[in-house]
C-alpha cells in the first residue's frame, strides 16, 4: 500500500543528496507541478527558484491566483510573461502533437533563461506516471505527447528531477495532503501543461483564446456551483474546447455564424481510465445558456462530450 510519509521523507532525503546547486521548477499551479514545488522547497529551501511561465495559453486570471495560491503556502514565484513568444511559435500550427512539442521546447528555452539569472543547474518537473506511459516509452505506443515528457528537447541545459515520476494522481493527491497542502489546492482538478492549445481544436489564435478563456470561466463556475448546491457530483475534470468550424444560427431576427463550443466533464480515479459525468440537464440547460448570450458574438452552439476513457482521451488533442 502506498504510503505518503515515507515517500515524502524518501524524495526529500534524494533531493537533498543529488540537487548539489540551484534548481528551477514550473509552477503551473496543477496539483502535480504544486506538490513538486512544496516537496523540492522542503528538500533545497532557497536554492529551488518556482517561475510560473504565461504563455497567454492559461485560464482567465490564473496568473494572479497561482501567485496568490503560492503566497498562502510560503513560497515565493516569479512570473514570466512569455505570451507573445508562444503566439508567434503556435501561429499557423493546428497538428496537437506539434503543438505539444513546440510548448514543450519553449518552455524549457524559457526556464533556460531564468536559470542563467539563478545560476540554476537543475529543472525539477511534477511529471507523474501517466505523462510518460500516454507520450511512449520503449515498446508504449504514444497516444499523445505529454509536453514535459515529448516536447522536452534532446539536448538541455539543465539536469532534470522528476520526484513524483512514478506516482498516480491519487497518489500525488495524497502526498499533498500529507504535505499540509490546503485541500483546495491538492484537489484542484487537472489543468494540461500546453494549457489551451490543446482545447482548441486547430490554430490556437490569441482570439480564440479570450473565447475560451470565458466560455470555460462560465462551465467551472456553473458546474461548482451545482455540486456546491447538491444537484450534482463535482466531476473529476471539467472544462470546455472550443471548435473551430463554424455553424449557422439565429441572434435577434439575423442569421449569425459562430464557434461551437463542447463541454466535457469525467469521473476518473488517475486519469488513465474516465467516465463521463452525468451532468443533469438543468446545469447543461444554465451553461448553454450563459455561454451563447456572453458570448453571442463568437460563439452559438454547445454540444455535450458523453465520450469516456477509452475509447476518447479526456483533453480533445
Amino acid at each position: 500500500m502506498f504510503n505518503p510519509e515515507k515517500f515524502i521523507e524518501e524524495q526529500i532525503e534524494f533531493m537533498k543528496n543529488n540537487v548539489n546547486g540551484n534548481a528551477v521548477i514550473a509552477t503551473s499551479g496543477g496539483v502535480d507541478s504544486t506538490v513538486a514545488a512544496v516537496l523540492a522547497h522542503r528538500a533545497i529551501g532557497h536554492k529551488l527558484h518556482c517561475i510560473f511561465v504565461d504563455t497567454g495559453y492559461m485560464r482567465k486570471n490564473e496568473a494572479n491566483n497561482v501567485k496568490e495560491m503560492f503566497k498562502i503556502l510560503g513560497i515565493d514565484v516569479e512570473v514570466v510573461d512569455a505570451s507573445q513568444r508562444f503566439y508567434d511559435a503556435l501561429k499557423g500550427v493546428t497538428d496537437p502533437e506539434k503543438k505539444r512539442k513546440i510548448i514543450g521546447e519553449l518552455f524549457i528555452r524559457v526556464f533556460e533563461e531564468a536559470a542563467k539569472k539563478d545560476n540554476a543547474e537543475y529543472l525539477i518537473q511534477g511529471t507523474i506516471a501517466p505523462d510518460w506511459i500516454e507520450s511512449g516509452s520503449g515498446l508504449r505506443d504514444n497516444i499523445k505527447s505529454h509536453h514535459n515528457v515529448g516536447g522536452l528537447p534532446e539536448k538541455m541545459g539543465l539536469k532534470l528531477i522528476e520526484p513524483l515520476r512514478d506516482l498516480y494522481k491519487d497518489e500525488v493527491r495524497k502526498v499533498g495532503k500529507a504535505l499540509g497542502i490546503p485541500e483546495h489546492v491538492y484537489n484542484r482538478q487537472p489543468f494540461p501543461g500546453p494549457g489551451l492549445a490543446i482545447r482548441i481544436i486547430g490554430e490556437a489564435t490569441p482570439e480564440r483564446v479570450k473565447i475560451l478563456q470565458e466560455a470555460i470561466a462560465i462551465v467551472e463556475e456553473e458546474i461548482e456551483n451545482a455540486a456546491k448546491n447538491k444537484e450534482m457530483e463535482l466531476p473529476w475534470q471539467y472544462f470546455a474546447v472550443l471548435l473551430p468550424m463554424k455553424t449557422v444560427g439565429v441572434l435577434g431576427d439575423k442569421r449569425a455564424y459562430g464557434y461551437t463550443i463542447g463541454i466535457r466533464a469525467v469521473q476518473s480515479i488517475d486519469g488513465m481510465t474516465a467516465k463521463y459525468s452525468e451532468i443533469p440537464h438543468s446545469v447543461l440547460q444554465r451553461m448553454s445558456e450563459r455561454i451563447t448570450r456572453e458570448l453571442k458574438d463568437y460563439i452559438n452552439r454547445v454540444v455535450y462530450d458523453i465520450t469516456s476513457k477509452p475509447p476518447g482521451t479526456i483533453e480533445w488533442e
